[in-house]
């Protein structure tokens, strides 16, 4: 069976093509290429000025911190899925170099026989506990509230997700409109232990999780917790793996912590990073949903990135391509392989982003560069082989 097959059996997709094709005649808003949408100044009515809104979540991961919580008891699972949701919306609207004040709303789908007020308690006091955290890196975000529903005919076990607005002048915004041939680009570690992290990440983030957690974990857990299955999915591609939540790795990290590592946020070094070289930023990349090959869809015009000179991959995705076997090709297009941010610039500014990134505790090095070419195209130059990706 074929890795798509496989994805589109579980009800997943790796580019999202049905979504990219619904959404394909809706305004684009101001700026086209820019990574966020972003809107006229409805609230200030400013033409100065602009407004964003990102909506985002922790997708399937909420699955995993289920399977966790209901084996160990440990209620802090929970609290990263909060972070995921938060990270998933915050480190989308850095990427047009919005630094905030930023406002955000929760939505919680719970199915209420089998998720406890505990556990919404735990997400609730996580998200405002983050946002506490962050406030110390100089990253002010306000939490408005939000919903949360018992809707356990629409959802199995919960989901987490939430809604992020800021208003910013436009002239301090990055479009990716200045990205061109001649630009360099600096890949940031999703891995590792930044200073503001209080232990080792695995760089998992939030995209990927269901062929993950499907690819790794033993079959048991579907007869132990049917709840986290579609009834609908094959047998034969529900929990194929070998590995239990708890056993060990080569880290300091199970294998369940590995796959919940809370999303890392580059809200701090892209701050620090903005503050010092804003004007010679042409694009921010956040290589979530479409891993390596994500910057295609932000080239403002036909040109080749080629990245030779990638970040070492990390344990985590070696795990999983060992397991299910996926060719590499698509593991650089499903996961982000060790490197979520990337940023375009000049060479003299990406040492200084390297360096900056180096102060906090995230490996980064200048990872390729951008060329003329008659389509827009990646070229990725890994251990494993070439690959290219177009559209």
């Amino acid at each position: 069976m074929t890795d798509q097959n496989r994805y589109n059996l579980r009800g997943v997709s790796a580019g999202k093509e049905d979504v990219h094709k619904a959404v394909s005649r809706l305004d684009k808003g101001l700026y086209p290429n820019a990574f966020c949408k972003i809107y006229p100044d409805f609230w200030g009515n400013d033409p100065e000025w602009c407004n964003l809104m990102h909506a985002d979540g922790a997708g399937t991961k909420s699955v995993l911190a289920y399977l966790y919580w209901k084996e160990t008891g440990d209620l802090s699972v929970w609290e990263g899925i909060a972070i995921d949701a938060i990270v998933m919306n915050i480190d989308d609207l850095l990427c047009v170099g919005a630094i905030g004040p930023f406002t955000y709303s929760s939505t919680i789908g719970r199915n209420k026989n089998l998720i406890p007020g505990e556990v919404i308690s735990a997400v609730i006091n996580g998200t405002q506990h983050y946002f506490d955290c962050l406030r110390d890196y100089g990253i002010d975000v306000h939490f408005l509230g939000g919903e949360t529903a018992d809707v356990g005919d629409v959802v199995r076990t919960m989901i987490v997700d939430g809604t992020m607005a800021c208003r910013m002048r436009r002239d301090s915004l990055i479009t990716a409109e200045k990205i061109a041939p001649g630009d360099v680009l600096v890949s940031l570690a999703s891995y590792g232990q930044a200073v503001y992290e209080d232990q080792y990440n695995s760089g998992i983030g939030s995209n990927g999780l269901t062929s993950a957690r499907h690819e790794i974990l033993h079959k048991e857990y579907a007869r132990k917790y049917p709840e986290s299955v579609d009834p609908n999915l094959p047998d034969e591609v529900v929990y194929n793996g070998k590995y239990k939540l708890t056993d060990a790795t080569e880290t300091s990290l199970n294998i369940g912590q590995m796959l919940l590592s809370p999303t890392r946020t580059y809200a701090p070094v892209v701050l620090a990073i903005l503050e010092k070289h804003r004007q010679d930023i042409h694009g921010i990349i956040h290589c979530s949903g479409g891993g390596q090959s994500k910057c295609l869809h932000y080239l403002p015009r036909p040109m080749r990135v080629v990245k030779n000179n990638l970040l070492p991959i990390p344990p985590l995705f070696n795990l999983i391509q060992e397991s299910a076997q996926t060719p590499w090709k698509e593991m650089y297009q499903v996961f982000n392989m060790g490197q979520r941010l990337e940023i375009f610039t000049n060479q003299t500014t990406a040492e200084r982003i390297v360096e900056i990134a180096a102060s906090m505790g995230i490996e980064a090095v200048i990872s390729g560069y951008v060329t003329a070419s008659e389509q827009k195209e990646v070229v990725l130059e890994t251990p494993y082989g070439s690959f290219c990706y177009g559209v």
